[in-house]
């Protein structure tokens, strides 16, 4: 899945962001996004990637009912699996190569926790989590929940190259996923040596770099690294070693965003509202779930 030469010169990133790691009592999280140089790369204004973790029997993920406004969450995992739980009655396991996209618009609450099978006989957990600011008019939306499962989605498969297209239109297929705004959001995996493009068509692109290691334009990456690219450069990324990258971006964001804790908005006095709101109770709960987490001191 080559791309042809062309009078645009293969381009290098313009930046890279090396994750924070953060270890969450032996389950680390690697976080590229926001980060100090870079806010956002078209919506995706936060971007985790979980584990690799294996548990043993008895030991899971416990992420107790919490809020979010003013953005877009997915969940998308390579091993393992959770079960989602929000305020608007969706209750559904996600499971590898599964899209998950939860709407938070006006507010939402969910939980995310190991399933009881998977936590009773131990099992591996390795994904990634991104959240996408939304367009200011529709910020304000009625929340909601789109699930895909994995056979759901467009794979490409080319000699040594597979992509899955989660979201928005890579290698020729378009995801069935319904978005607010145009993004892209692409699992790629590249056998050692094979190559693959990063489509020029997206205003803002990226590539996280989740496993292995890749050169674009003779310079090495290794992950984890999120290599962020100029507009219109022609990008080909070839494997130095067997690699699973993300593709993702977009358009820019329509102005600036705030981001406190879970809450995204284009406005700091709704952030302050979602503040008391989640103090007062007035978010709606999750279905069968007491516990919450409470809102941070910061």
């Amino acid at each position: 899945m080559s791309e042809s030469p062309s009078n645009a010169a293969t381009q290098t990133p313009e930046m890279v962001i090396v994750p924070s790691s953060h270890d969450l009592g032996g389950f680390e999280v690697r976080r590229a996004l926001p980060h100090r140089e870079r806010r956002m790369v078209g919506p995706f204004i936060f971007l985790d990637q979980m584990g690799p973790a294996q548990f043993s029997a008895g030991q899971g993920i416990d992420v107790r009912p919490h809020p979010h406004i003013g953005l877009a969450t997915v969940t998308y995992l390579f091993a393992g699996s959770l079960m989602h739980r929000d305020s608007e009655g969706n209750a559904v396991e996600i499971t590898p190569g599964a899209m998950n996209l939860m709407t938070a618009g006006r507010g939402i609450v969910h939980s995310e926790r190991s399933p009881n099978a998977a936590r009773a006989s131990g099992a591996p957990l390795f994904g990634m989590q991104t959240w996408l600011a939304l367009p200011k008019a529709h910020e304000e939306i009625a929340p909601g929940f789109q699930r895909f499962d994995a056979t759901d989605l467009p794979v490409v498969e080319d000699r040594e190259v597979q992509a899955r297209v989660i979201a928005g239109e890579a290698f020729g297929k378009r995801s069935p996923v319904s978005t607010l705004s145009d993004w892209l959001y692409v699992e790629v995996r590249l056998a050692a040596g094979a190559s693959a493009p990063l489509d020029a068509g997206y205003e803002e692109r990226g590539i996280y770099v989740v496993e292995g290691s890749i050169e674009i334009a003779g310079q090495s990456f290794t992950a984890p690294q999120l290599l962020i690219f100029r507009p219109g450069d022609r990008i080909t990324v070839k494997a130095t070693q067997a690699a699973r990258l993300m593709y993702l971006g977009g358009t820019s964001a329509d102005g600036p965003r705030y981001i406190w804790w879970n809450f995204v908005s284009s406005s700091r006095d709704r952030i302050e509202q979602a503040k008391k709101d989640w103090q007062t109770g007035r978010f709606e709960r999750v279905p069968g779930e007491t516990e919450f987490i409470p809102l941070p001191e910061y």
